[in-house]
């Protein structure tokens, strides 16, 4: 890498090893996350958020199978043209906005991040990449990322 400022691709590189869809807290999906999902699966969203999602401080979460891993993993994300907001922007998540030094705790988890990366190149990578995903309409603020449940059992 040059003396320029890196890019996000120069900070990490997806291996598809799947260490991202295991733990982590769960990955929030807004309503357009399971519309897609329906769609693509041909699930009813209804029926979907049902068997597949939790509910997480009121807003809808992916389950996780007993091993931790998302319930959509096997091997390879079985939903990946279609994969929630959140996922498409990992590592590049807002929290690191906040808290650039979790880049170290994430990539120790992480194979394809690299490290000890300066702070200052964290943030403005993580805001780049979150901008991108704006612009291409797949914004990941926190406002719009996620779905109220409705104790009626719907999805608001």
């Amino acid at each position: 890498m040059s003396s320029e400022a890196p890019e996000p691709g120069d900070l990490f590189e997806c291996l598809q090893c799947g260490e991202c869809c295991r733990g982590y807290g769960g990955t929030y999906v807004s309503a357009s996350d399971i519309k897609k999902i329906a769609d693509y699966t041909g699930i009813p969203p209804g029926e979907l958020s049902d068997r597949y999602c939790a509910v997480s401080a009121g807003k809808y979460v992916l389950r996780q199978r007993s091993d931790g891993y998302c319930i959509f993993w096997d091997g390879l994300c079985t939903i990946h043209p279609v994969k929630p907001r959140m996922c498409k922007a990992w590592p590049f998540i807002e929290n690191l906005l906040r808290e650039p030094s979790n880049w170290e705790a994430m990539a120790e988890a992480c194979p394809g991040m690299r490290k000890e990366i300066d702070r200052k190149d964290v943030i403005r990578c993580v805001r780049k990449k979150l901008m991108e995903l704006k612009t291409t309409g797949n914004s990941t603020s926190s406002y719009d990322n996620t779905t109220s449940y409705d104790k009626s059992g719907g999805i608001s």
